[in-house]
């Protein structure tokens, strides 16, 4: 029998979408689901973002275009990035890719041999320990502590992991699935361990602009960061265009040469005519982008409230992203469940909620004894998360 390559067996997946699987196997039987499950969003794009992508195939550009994306987008990108980080960007910095996605990937390509270390956050994003893995690195994970506003990465673990074999550091400030966000001091910490250690960073910014109150800093800001840091930016979330697939790395020039080379290698080029609705979506109108997070602010505004109003169930309010990442570990000893999957079940089968768990976010680190679920508010009405979360509240107050 032909054999497949051995690299397979160490590539993970997204492990909402099987979540997601489940969810819409037990509605085509008839019952209500309250999708709380994945990250996708149940706003339509801004109509002048459909046509200028509809403008653009009409007018014929529906072909090849250079591989780092077309010189209009890398121009509006780097001034539209440059200025809400404070930072100066040229063009050059610019790579555009099919989403953010493809930024994890080729970044650990650019910099990661077979064998090297790289720190990622866990719970975090599953496909940054799946690439590390596939590509042959070695994935070292970092921690979160739970605090009164959310969570904090553990330092101490941070600088404990790293060695003379570590290369990059995977940071997610605004994270997913926490929405935990780094403070000041925090993000100086970690900008100094990797230059006292001469690592590259990946700085995962696809939640830079989902926030509600507040705002949002990029460690490439930092003094020394820039010319070590690959940003990941991705327009899925906020512009609400995840199906689009339009994202881009903004890195120092000599890594943007090697992205844009795997660009070639990879997909040739990003779909042209997507790349004009790019364009639109940075330079036109930005009424929908604030309607979009205020929809999302009642919506977190609901859960947060219903949630912290379940018996043994409780979350701090975010201020960014549209997550929330409850501790269930007295709701679970409340109905006899050791399992969080068990709890999920359960939870789908008798009150139609359907959620990730902590373990969907990566591998369960030693000495973690608290439970937790990731609640998804992007693709649900707050007349659901009501109704929902109340049948939630029912079961496990009657149970």
């Amino acid at each position: 029998m032909q054999q497949l390559a051995h690299r397979l067996d160490r590539l993970g997946t997204e492990t909402a979408f099987s979540v997601a699987q489940a969810a819409a196997a037990w509605k085509v039987k008839g019952n209500t689901v309250y999708p709380f499950h994945l990250g996708d969003i149940n706003i339509p794009t801004a109509p002048h973002i459909v046509e200028a992508m509809n403008r653009a195939i009409a007018d014929g550009y529906t072909g090849y275009c250079p591989g780092p994306g077309i010189p209009q987008l890398r121009e509006a990108l780097a001034e539209d990035l440059g200025g809400r980080r404070g930072v100066e960007l040229s063009p050059d910095n610019v790579v555009v890719m099919t989403g953010g996605k493809p930024v994890i990937t080729k970044f650990l390509q650019a910099v990661m041999n077979p064998g090297q270390e790289v720190l990622y956050p866990n719970p975090g994003f599953p496909i940054y320990e799946s690439q590390i893995e596939y590509l042959g690195g070695k994935a070292t994970p970092y921690r979160y502590l739970p605090t009164s506003e959310g969570f904090a990465i553990d330092l101490d673990q941070v600088r404990a992991s790293i060695t003379p074999n570590t290369v990059a550091l995977i940071y997610n400030d605004l994270q997913n699935p926490i929405s935990a966000e780094s403070t000041t001091a925090e993000r100086e910490a970690i900008a100094q361990l990797a230059q006292e250690h001469d690592l590259w960073v990946l700085s995962d910014e696809a939640y830079f602009e989902t926030r509600y109150e507040g705002v949002s800093s990029s460690i490439a800001s930092l003094p020394g960061m820039l010319e070590r840091t690959v940003i990941l930016y991705t327009f899925s979330k906020k512009f609400a265009m995840t199906g689009s697939r339009l994202g881009c790395a903004v890195a120092p020039s000599e890594i943007a040469r090697i992205l844009s080379t795997l660009n070639t290698n990879d997909e040739s080029c990003t779909t042209h005519y997507v790349q004009w609705a790019g364009i639109q979506a940075l330079r036109g109108t930005q009424e929908p982008v604030q309607q979009m997070l205020d929809t999302l602010r009642q919506r977190r505004d609901a859960a947060c409230e219903l949630v912290n109003g379940i018996p043994g169930m409780h979350v701090a309010v975010p201020q960014s992203t549209f997550y929330l990442f409850p501790d269930v570990t007295e709701v679970m000893e409340r109905l006899g469940y050791t399992a969080v999957g068990e709890f999920a079940s359960a939870a789908l089968h008798e009150t139609g909620v359907s959620f990730c768990t902590r373990e969907h976010f990566g591998r369960r680190q030693p000495g973690e004894e608290r439970q937790y679920i990731r609640l998804a508010y992007s693709g649900i009405e707050v007349a659901d998360i009501r109704e929902g979360l109340g049948h939630l509240r029912t079961w496990i107050e009657t149970a």
